[in-house]
């Protein structure tokens, strides 16, 4: 039997993205926002309210980092979340992550974060709130990568945001072969 619920955005997997920028002082600052995705080969798109410092941020050096947090970063991640720059704006000295200047834009990576996307701004709407940024590099910690150079999730843990049930929850087990599985039925 089926229930229907209220209509909501549920989606799975929702993954916690902390954006990564710089503002006019040149002060790192590290966002978590759940409302993003991939939306071309190059690019991705992160729906942020135009209040927030990180979108003023990147409004105005036209640059960011999106990182995924990971399990080791749950506390931390949800911190940067629940925390604004715009009533703490050195909110980085709470959690201790170490910000690095990306090579190939102006904003942070951190350290802390295995995976990070460093990206130029393509567009903001203003009416959806919709960031999208074409991905210039993709930076990863080796630690997380497996004997052929891949991403291993087992080894990254990358976390998801549970929107039905408020809870962050991991990734990581292989039930499948994408492009390969499907074939058996043709």
């Amino acid at each position: 039997m089926r229930k229907n619920l209220k209509p909501k955005p549920l989606l799975y997997p929702l993954p916690v993205l902390i954006i990564g920028t710089y503002d006019e002082s040149g002060t790192p600052d590290a966002m978590n926002a759940a409302w993003g995705t991939i939306c071309d080969m190059n690019q991705v798109a992160i729906f942020l309210s135009a209040t927030h410092k990180t979108t003023k941020n990147i409004l105005a050096k036209k640059e960011f980092t999106v990182s995924m947090a990971d399990a080791k970063n749950v506390v931390e991640a949800d911190y940067v979340g629940v925390v604004s720059a715009n009533d703490v704006p050195n909110k980085l000295e709470k959690i201790n992550w170490t910000p690095v200047m990306s090579e190939f834009v102006n904003a942070p990576t951190f350290k802390e974060l295995p995976l990070t996307l460093e990206c130029r701004l393509v567009s903001f709407d203003e009416e959806t709130e919709c960031v999208v940024g074409e991905v210039v590099n993709v930076s990863v910690d080796e630690k997380i990568l497996n004997e052929n150079g891949k991403i291993d999730l087992s080894k990254f843990k990358p976390i998801s945001y549970d929107p039905s049930n408020h809870a962050y929850v991991t990734l990581g087990e292989k039930v499948g072969n994408a492009f390969s599985d499907g074939l058996k039925l043709k």
